[in-house]
């Protein structure tokens, strides 16, 4: 999934509306977490919103696309209530009754973009105090509606974006099949609230390391370690990298398994050997984590998520991983309590907070490709670093943000080269693309154009061969082959970096068996010189690994009738032959 910035939001052009509901007057009192009243109590204020937009594939009503908002809105307590500064200065939360509104058309004036006419929607309706503090907005286009949820951070989290958009989906579908689109009721996350309040107070280890990081900040709030300029609030900077892709990320997993870490302690560990090399201090930041602890809140929509410190001073994986593991154990006590000696979250200029989402392992799912789905964040001024890690099916993501000063621009983008260098240099030197074969080691790699010559004569070497003369006639199929990511053609290269393998691995999604995905494996060769010690056998284990984690649950191969060696081969790697090709030219 995309992660991005309003000001970097990717929009059709079109009419913009916004579905305008109707807020009651204030009812039943609710509990305020920790966390909003920190951030309501900072008052209305432009950029406090987030967002979630997708591309629906055919177009829908705005009657239809309203009526299934309000079901999601019906089912999600925390879209029904408003926020109501107090008679003490300290916000107030209430039930309200939400009724239907109208759809409202925002004019976008000429030479304004998209993103700003939808920035200033979501600036003045998704404010804390604003009644309610959500919004739905269609972008209506040639290509069908364009969908953004918006709402005050106060009631939301990222995986509340992802619950909304899922629920809105079904509540749709609903509509479209002409059902009444009522959604199970889910807990309120005002239960979560008193669930956490009733929970015992943190421990005295707890507390104790709680005191020695922030002692170790300066009695404040970890901060970024390297200068950002004057000490107050600056316009943003906001860079969106995708820092591995599908191969690489693969790769880096299959590494942080090999370590018997997770993926994010692997990052971790990069974090603060950088961290130890440009500023010389350990890896100190905020760390928020969801307070989602069991299965009743997974599908509930609120801000479940909780503030923690993260300190790493060694930058080794299974350091890293006990830094985790201790953040995580830090957050997980109410933290109203843990810091009241500090008068509360002890906050300076220059804060540095890293978040970390793995949509992956989320029981919550939409098909972000499909829509086109981004996660959107809006555009505020700031005085400290914020990093948001995204790793979905597609790679590894994130977004940063820091001052736009001259002294940020130099210190957080040389941190952030070097920490996305380090970790594409680990991916590529991983355990994911290395082959042991008794006292040998070969690499597999995802072959470049430069590999085609070695790769058309390793095909020729075969008692069945077709191939031609023209090596045009390959580099085209090669860039045919490098564009569609599905396909891997495989360069697999000795110790002297000799390409002494290949082979083609293509991802084959499809509705037959129950929508089994399929791996297509073509063109296994290898070297004459490498046969009968096991390469072929080491290639082939890669490739199902590497089908595994793209989701196929079924390797299928072709081979010629004549080639019984080759058939033996397969056989022996639990290849059956039960199942007839055919073929014909075109």
């Amino acid at each position: 999934m995309r992660l991005t910035n309003v000001a970097h939001l990717r929009l059709p052009f079109g009419r913009l509306l916004g579905y305008d509901v109707t807020a009651g007057q204030p009812g039943r009192p609710l509990p305020v977490s920790f966390d909003q009243g920190r951030h309501v109590g900072a008052g209305d204020r432009a950029g406090s919103w987030m967002a979630l937009s997708f591309r629906l594939s055919e177009p829908v009503s705005p009657d239809d696309l309203a009526t299934a908002w309000l079901a999601v809105i019906a089912r999600h307590g925390t879209l029904r209530s408003v926020f109501v500064p107090g008679d003490d200065g300290e916000p107030q939360l209430y039930e309200v009754e939400i009724t239907p509104g109208e759809w409202v058309e925002h004019s976008i004036a000429p030479g304004q973009a998209v993103n700003d006419a939808l920035r200033d929607v979501l600036d003045g309706a998704c404010s804390p105090y604003t009644r309610p503090s959500h919004r739905l907005c269609m972008l209506e286009t040639a290509d069908g509606p364009t969908v953004v949820i918006a709402a005050d951070h106060s009631h939301v989290d990222m995986w509340s974006m992802l619950v909304l958009a899922r629920d809105l989906l079904a509540a749709l579908a609903a509509v479209h099949e002409g059902r009444e689109p009522a959604l199970p009721p889910a807990p309120a996350f005002a239960e979560h609230t008193r669930a956490l309040r009733d929970r015992p107070t943190a421990p005295h280890d707890v507390r104790r390391r709680w005191a020695e990081v922030l002692a170790a900040s300066g009695d404040v709030m970890p901060r970024f370690p390297l200068p950002l300029g004057e000490e107050t609030l600056h316009r943003e900077r906001v860079e969106v990298r995708d820092v591995l892709g599908v191969d690489d990320s693969a790769a880096f997993g299959a590494q942080a398994k090999d370590d018997g870490v997770s993926t994010l302690a692997l990052v971790v560990a990069a974090m603060t050997d950088v961290t130890l090399e440009l500023a010389g201090s350990p890896l100190r930041a905020v760390f928020p984590v969801h307070s989602r602890y069991d299965a009743t809140w997974h599908d509930s929509v609120g801000w479940f998520i909780t503030n923690s410190v993260l300190e790493s001073a060694v930058p080794e994986p299974r350091a890293a991983a006990e830094a985790v593991k201790e953040a995580v154990g830090m957050g997980s006590w109410p933290l109203e309590d843990v810091l009241r000696p500090w008068g509360g979250m002890p906050e300076a200029p220059g804060m540095f907070a890293i978040s970390w989402l793995d949509l992956r392992r989320l029981p919550v799912r939409v098909d972000a490709t499909g829509l086109e789905a981004q996660y959107v964040g809006a555009t505020i001024r700031t005085d400290g670093v914020m990093l948001w890690f995204i790793l979905d099916e597609s790679g590894l993501h994130l977004r940063c943000r820091y001052p736009d000063t001259p002294e940020a621009r130099l210190n957080v983008g040389n941190w952030l080269d070097t920490l996305i260098a380090r970790l594409r240099s680990r991916a590529r030197a991983s355990v994911g693309g290395r082959l042991s074969v008794g006292d040998r080691t070969y690499r597999v790699q995802r072959a470049v154009r430069a590999d085609v010559p070695a790769l058309v004569a390793l095909l020729s070497d075969d008692e069945t061969a077709r191939e031609g003369i023209e090596i045009a006639r390959y580099e085209e199929a090669y860039d045919a082959v490098a564009r569609d990511s599905a396909h891997y053609l495989a360069a697999v290269r000795d110790e002297d970096d000799r390409i002494v393998g290949t082979m083609q691995l293509s991802i084959v999604p499809g509705l037959s068996r129950g929508g089994v995905t399929r791996m297509q494996i073509e063109g296994v060769r290898v070297a004459a010189s490498e046969r009968s010690r096991g390469v072929g056998t080491a290639m082939l284990e890669w490739a199902h690994g590497h089908g595994r984690q793209r989701g196929a649950s079924l390797a299928q191969v072709t081979t010629d009738r004549v080639c019984e060696r080759v058939r033996t081969f397969f056989a022996r790697l639990g290849y059956d032959d039960t199942r007839v090709g055919l073929e014909r030219a075109l």
